[in-house]
C-alpha cells in the first residue's frame, strides 16, 4: 500500500500551490493536501490537517510536509498528535522554506505593518510578496509570477490577515526538535528572502540525522520554483 503524503501549505496559499509538485509524486504516494485558509491559529491549522490523516494506521506510512507557515503548522502537528503518539519507524517529515523559531519583537511589528496594508490594498501587498519571495533569476517569468500572485488572491485578504495575527503568536518549537526520531529532511534555499537560512540550518542541527538539502536557483516560493528538486527530495521520505 502506498505511503500518504500529507501536505501543508504556506501563508497565503490554497492547494494550488502544490500543483506543480504532485503529478510527480502521486505514482508514489496518496496525497492529500491541508487547507489553512480558514482558521485563526496554528494550533486549530494542525488539528484540520491532522483530521486528514486520523485513520491512516501504523502500518501504514506517514509522510507530512510543510512549506513556509505549513512548517509551522508541521511542527504543530508533530507535537501534539506523532512524537508521542507514533513510532518513529512509520512517519517522516519534511520542512521546507520554514522555521522552529517563535516571532520576534521586530518580526512582530512587521506582521502589524503587513496586517494594515493587507487592510488598505490587498493587491499591492500580493505584488510585494511575490517580488519577495520569487528568486530574482525567475522575475522576469511572467507565467511564474502570475500563478503566485493568482494562489495568493484565491486565498484572499481575510485569511490573510488570519495568518498574520496566528504567525505572530506561534509557538516556539524549537524545544521539540531534539524529540524528533523520524526520517526528515530540512529544504532550504540559500537566497529566501522571507526565511533566513540560518533557521533551516537550525532546524536540521537540531532533529538527530536530519538531512538538509539546499536548492537552487530558489527564493522563498520552492514548489512553484523548483518542483523536480522538491519532488526528489520527498521521494527519498517516500
Amino acid at each position: 500500500m502506498k505511503p500518504v503524503l500529507l501536505l501543508i501549505p504556506g501563508m497565503l496559499n490554497t492547494a494550488q500551490i502544490w500543483h506543480r509538485v504532485v503529478p510527480r509524486l502521486e505514482d508514489r504516494a496518496e496525497v492529500r493536501i491541508a487547507d489553512v485558509t480558514r482558521q485563526s491559529s496554528i494550533v486549530l491549522m494542525a488539528q484540520d490537517a491532522w483530521a486528514l490523516v486520523a485513520d491512516v494506521p501504523e502500518s501504514r506510512r506517514l509522510v507530512v510536509c510543510g512549506f513556509s507557515m505549513g512548517g509551522y503548522v508541521t511542527l504543530e502537528l508533530v507535537a501534539t498528535r506523532l512524537v508521542e503518539q507514533r513510532d518513529p519507524d512509520t512517519w517522516a517529515l519534511g520542512l521546507v522554506n520554514t522555521s522552529a523559531r517563535p516571532e520576534t519583537a521586530e518580526g512582530k511589528l512587521a506582521r502589524e505593518k503587513t496586517i494594515a496594508a493587507v487592510e488598505r490594498d490587498f493587491k499591492r501587498v500580493t505584488v510585494a510578496i511575490a517580488g519577495l519571495g520569487i528568486h530574482p533569476s525567475n522575475h522576469a517569468n511572467a507565467d511564474l509570477l502570475a500563478e503566485a500572485l493568482g494562489i495568493m488572491r484565491e486565498a484572499g485578504a481575510e485569511a490573510a490577515l488570519r495568518q498574520l495575527r496566528a504567525v505572530m503568536v506561534r509557538a516556539d518549537q524549537q524545544p521539540l526538535l531534539a524529540k524528533i526520531k523520524a526520517a526528515t529532511v530540512v529544504v532550504g534555499s540559500r537566497d529566501d528572502m522571507v526565511v533566513p537560512p540560518e533557521a533551516s540550518e537550525e532546524m536540521a542541527a537540531g532533529i538527530a540525522g536530519a538531512r538538509l538539502a539546499w536548492l537552487s536557483p530558489v527564493g522563498h516560493m520552492t514548489p512553484l520554483e523548483q518542483p523536480d528538486q522538491l519532488a526528489a527530495q520527498l521521494k527519498q521520505l517516500l
